[in-house]
């Protein structure tokens, strides 16, 4: 399983006053030399974060390892997705208004709007993922969408195991994933992860090759500092994170 830093909690941060510090680029390289396995950013149209200077830049500059470009199907989000040709492009359901994603795309609806970007991003070599519904039932549509991956939505898991009753939430993540990598989709995962709650998923669900984390790493980072904090994920994310030191 691989980490991939979501930045836009840097970004926001920034924005809030106005300048330039802290630097999206610069704390993007440092996560990178701690050892992150890749980058993800979300430029909203709201521009609340993530902007597209700051897409363009990530690209031309996190060239070691992956980048992920979450966004919806606008065709703003899309033309510079194909602009600059991140590793992967994971298409997201957006809501006005919304503080963070909350749901996955019901893809046999809006399948019809989805297959042709799927299709504008994998001519030009781009990975693509969408994020779904921890719901196997998901897995023959993007199938034959033509989508490369599925990223399952974990925020009603990471509800759950809060409340100390996640083994349903977890079952379906586990069936979904299961049900992706048969039909040879393979599988991300990501919302709400935190070291704690990455655990069972690791040990239950090794179908999962990569988890995006965002908002839990850069809090986790205000206790423990940057680096610590990308430490921590990587060992959560590799089943061997034992708690604060």
């Amino acid at each position: 399983m691989k980490l991939s830093v979501n930045v836009n909690k840097i970004a926001l941060l920034r924005n809030s006053r106005g300048h330039d510090a802290p630097n999206v680029l610069s704390f993007a390289q440092k996560i990178v030399s701690y050892g992150a396995h890749g980058i993800t950013i979300h430029p909203r149209a709201d521009r609340r974060h993530i902007t597209p200077d700051d897409a363009r830049a990530v690209a031309r500059h996190i060239t070691t390892v992956e980048t992920n470009f979450e966004g919806d199907i606008r065709e703003e989000f899309v033309e510079l997705t194909l602009e600059l040709r991140p590793t992967q492009c994971t298409l997201v359901p957006v809501t006005p208004g919304e503080l963070t994603s909350h749901r996955g795309w019901d893809v046999a609806r809006w399948r019809f709007l989805l297959q042709p970007v799927v299709k504008r991003l994998k001519e030009e070599g781009i990975r693509t993922s969408l994020f779904v519904e921890a719901d196997p039932a998901v897995v023959p549509v993007v199938a034959d969408m033509g989508a490369d991956r599925i990223e399952i939505y974990t925020g009603p898991y990471a509800q759950a195991f809060d409340r100390g009753d996640h083994r349903a939430e977890l079952d379906r993540i586990v069936a979904t994933a299961k049900a992706a990598a048969a039909a040879g989709v393979g599988v991300n995962a990501g919302h709400d992860l935190t070291v704690t709650n990455l655990g069972p998923l690791v040990s239950e669900a090794p179908e999962i090759q990569e988890v995006s984390i965002g908002h839990h790493l850069v809090a986790h980072a205000l206790e423990v500092g940057m680096q610590q904090a990308v430490v921590d994920y990587l060992m959560a994310v590799e089943g061997g994170y034992k708690g604060a030191r």
